[in-house]
């Protein structure tokens, strides 16, 4: 079955970051998704930690509707990451109150009335296409494995919100990651986590803290970005000063924090935040996710990240995990100035990401947006935007 396989699309973020909103850039994807048989919405789906899940349905809508009318008799699975937990919530705690419930399983496959009325709800947007529920994960065939990958985070080196978040979990609960070998694990110091988050953002909207924006300004800050430039001052401006004072105590705590997080039991944990960095924990993480759910040397699809890859010119030793899995990432499909720079389609990060699975051979990693401008794919109104996974 030709498939389709996207992630990371954020509809309905309150920073207008979310480019399938816009008629003009979705129109290469429903293009594309007209030829195939199904389409993969590998989570993140919907910004659910800006604000009620109605405001994030309504931004949507339009979306999901022009990609049922491409796909026609075609099927849509949706599954959730972590920032849209809260469309198989529902599912998960009427699970939960079973008196013997099955241990979770790579791939549960659900019709939509089964998880959630939102999901319901867009299963009705998609028609004449069919929609299911897949969670974590689906087997695209017997040795492409699809997933979002928020898992990584459990594994992670890099000192994000969502690894810390996780790894005060594993810790209240006695839980170490060290010991995973299951999706009920994974799902144990995780869901948790991201229900909080969800019941904050239920009915009203979130601050910089929980939406991701106060994280992005951090890492620009650490990067040396603009927004955490540290030069001189041409004339006093007391609020730039402060700026200047608070970025050169965070750069220079920054380590002395990461040693403190480590020793505190949340590690290992690296103080370093590059882009490289970044790209290289990303991948063990995950490489150790596959290792730990017995993939083996399946091709394994994910997003979270929101690094395209592999591309031309990558070390292709990288996208191997250590028990042989194959890792592809389908990349995002929203604007984050942090990571773009000024040439189209030049970063990794850059949006339009897909992956196309035909019945045989390797997982294609497409990119629908390389030739538009900066210009051409910024939002309307530009805002920061929340951090990559």
């Amino acid at each position: 079955m030709r498939t389709l396989i996207l992630s990371d699309l954020h509809l309905g973020g309150l920073s207008r970051s979310d480019l399938l909103r816009r008629a003009e850039l979705r129109a290469p994807l429903l293009a594309l998704a007209a030829g195939v048989e199904r389409v993969v919405l590998l989570g993140d789906v919907l910004e659910l930690r800006h604000g009620p899940v109605r405001d994030a349905m309504s931004a949507a809508r339009p979306f999901f509707e022009d990609l049922g009318r491409a796909l026609g008799d075609g099927e849509l699975i949706v599954t959730a990451g972590n920032h849209d937990h809260a469309l198989v919530e529902p599912w998960l705690a009427a699970r939960g109150a079973e008196l013997e419930p099955h241990p979770l399983g790579l791939e549960q496959l659900l019709e939509p009335a089964q998880v959630s009325p939102a999901l319901e709800r867009i299963s009705t947007w998609v028609a004449p296409a069919r929609m299911r529920v897949a969670y974590p994960g689906l087997w695209v065939r017997p040795d492409v494995y699809a997933t979002h990958g928020h898992y990584l985070d459990c594994h992670l080196t890099v000192p994000t919100l969502e690894r810390l978040s996780v790894g005060v979990m594993s810790r209240v609960l006695g839980r170490s990651a060290t010991t995973f070998d299951c999706v009920d694990d994974y799902e144990s110091v995780s869901a948790p986590v991201f229900a909080w988050r969800d019941a904050v953002a239920r009915d009203a909207h979130t601050g910089d803290a929980l939406n991701g924006i106060a994280t992005v300004s951090a890492w620009r800050t650490l990067g040396g970005g603009h927004n955490g430039s540290t030069g001189p001052v041409r004339r006093f401006d007391r609020a730039a000063v402060l700026r200047g004072l608070r970025s050169r105590a965070l750069i220079a705590g920054f380590p002395v924090a990461v040693a403190a997080l480590n020793r505190a039991g949340l590690g290992p944990l690296r103080a370093e935040v590059s882009t490289s960095e970044l790209r290289r924990a990303g991948l063990r993480a995950m490489g150790e996710v596959a290792a730990r759910l017995g993939l083996g040397d399946s091709y394994v699809v994910f997003g979270h990240t929101h690094r395209t890859g592999p591309l031309p010119g990558d070390e292709q030793q990288e996208w191997r995990g250590r028990d042989g899995a194959r890792l592809v990432n389908a990349g995002s499909w929203t604007y984050a100035s942090i990571f773009l720079t000024s040439a189209a389609g030049e970063s990794p990060y850059w949006p339009g990401g897909c992956v196309l699975v035909e019945d045989d051979g390797p997982p294609v990693v497409l990119r629908l947006l390389q030739e538009r401008t900066r210009e051409e794919i910024r939002p309307p109104r530009q805002a920061p935007t929340p951090a990559a996974g």
